[in-house]
Parts: structure tokens; C-alpha cells; sequence
């Protein structure tokens, strides 16, 4: 497993998956800094009101896409040529080639919820002018928002694995991620996996949305992280994906 994961790094260094990580979390930081000032008379609670406008944006329509990115780059070696008839003969199990995978992308994940803060302390600062820090339950959410990506992450590597398309997948997330946002307005959001990465980031909301609810959150995610798990290994033991 640790050989499988080590190998899954090495192939990281001078990506141009290091792009899209830099690149696309600026657009619903502009995006959500420009909308925070042009409704100044609205939206009155300084850096509360600022994560309102950058999570709207970005977690609704920018960060599930960008993790299919980050999925289907990792899956790209293997659907070309034959390299699935390789790795399948490899000598380790099927599981630990997906879950090196799996642990890949959380960390690019966990590194681009940091970067995400960095925009959104330096906009607040510098455009924005807001005082003083922002509260300590932004990092939290952040945070949160990570562990609400990883059924997330788990699902999209399963439709990168079994997809020879880099871009089908990432539109998956895309429509995952919109439906996530209409679950989450009828108070559904913990029974469908792209809406947990909203309610974990707090989304277009000043009040914790999981206040005294953390426990079902974590439950939720528990149980599709569980499910997918199980779903990428039948796939793998039972048949070759994609192999020729």
C-alpha cells in the first residue's frame, strides 16, 4: 500500500494538475469578493458575509468539478495503451492501486482547501478591507469541507476508473454538485455525497448549518465512504475495468 502510494506521488511532480489546483479556486474568490462588494448594503457581518459569497461559488460549482479533475488526471496513465493489462497483473492487490489513488487525492484536497482559505484571508485583507482576522470557525469549516469531499473523492475516482473520458467524469461532478445544492435547500443535503461538501463548508450561510448536527454528518460520511469502498472493490476483484 505504502509502495502504491509513494508511486501515486511521484506521478504529481511537475503535473499540470498543479494548474488547475493554482488557478481555478481564484475564479469564485474574484467571483465572490466582487458580488460581497456590490452588496455591502445587504450583507453586513464583514468576514462572515465574505465566506457567504466565496462559498456559494465555490463550493456549489468549482470544487467538486475540481476534484473530478484531480481524479481523472490520477486514472489517465492508467487508460493509455495497455497499461490496464499492467496493472492489474501487478503484484498487489487491486484495492491498494485505488486507495493510493484515494489518499492522492485527499491530500491535493486538503492542500486546495487551504489554498481556498489563503484567497479568501488575502481578498478579505487586501480588496475587501475587512479588520482584524477572520473568526477561527472559518478553519473549521474548512476542515469540515474536506471531510465532506471524501465520499466525494472515493465516487469520482470509481468514474474515472471505469470512464476512459478525462471530461465525462468531471461533469458528473458538476451536476452531482448542483443537485447537491438543491438537496441542501430542502433539508436533504446529508442523504446525497456532493451536497455533504457544501453543508460541511457552511455554503452561502453566516450560521452553522450543522450546529448540534454533527453527528449525522459524520454518519453520512461514514456510510458512503463505506459504500463507495466497497462499490471499487467488487469492481476491481470481479472484473478488469477497461482492460484489453
Amino acid at each position: 500500500m505504502l509502495r502504491c502510494i509513494r508511486a501515486e506521488n511521484r506521478k504529481l511532480r511537475g503535473a499540470v494538475l498543479w494548474l488547475a489546483f493554482l488557478i481555478v479556486p481564484i475564479f469564485p474568490a474574484v467571483m465572490g469578493t466582487f458580488n460581497y462588494l456590490n452588496n455591502l448594503g445587504l450583507l453586513q457581518s464583514e468576514w462572515y458575509s465574505l465566506w457567504t459569497q466565496h462559498t456559494l461559488f465555490y463550493a456549489t460549482f468549482f470544487y467538486a468539478p475540481l476534484i473530478g479533475v484531480y481524479c481523472s488526471y490520477l486514472w489517465r496513465l492508467e487508460h493509455m495503451g495497455h497499461n490496464w493489462n499492467l496493472i492489474m497483473t501487478a503484484p498487489v492487490r487491486p484495492f491498494a492501486l485505488y486507495f493510493a489513488k484515494f489518499a492522492v487525492a485527499c491530500k491535493v484536497t486538503l492542500l486546495t482547501q487551504a489554498w481556498v482559505f489563503v484567497l479568501y484571508l488575502a481578498l478579505g485583507k487586501l480588496v475587501a478591507g475587512l479588520p482584524g482576522l477572520p473568526p477561527p470557525e472559518i478553519l473549521w469549516w474548512c476542515l469540515r469541507g474536506t471531510l465532506g469531499a471524501l465520499p466525494v473523492i472515493a465516487l469520482q475516482l470509481i468514474f474515472s476508473m471505469v470512464m476512459r473520458s478525462f471530461a465525462a467524469p468531471v461533469l458528473i461532478a458538476l451536476g452531482g454538485s448542483v443537485l447537491g445544492l438543491l438537496t441542501n435547500t430542502m433539508d436533504l443535503g446529508l442523504f446525497w455525497p456532493y451536497a455533504l461538501m457544501i453543508v460541511g463548508m457552511n455554503s452561502n450561510q453566516s450560521d452553522d448549518m450543522l450546529a448540534g448536527g454533527m453527528a449525522g454528518f459524520a454518519v453520512s460520511t461514514a456510510l458512503f465512504l463505506a459504500v463507495f469502498f466497497l462499490l471499487a472493490q467488487l469492481l476491481l476483484t470481479k472484473r478488469d475495468v477497461k482492460a484489453e
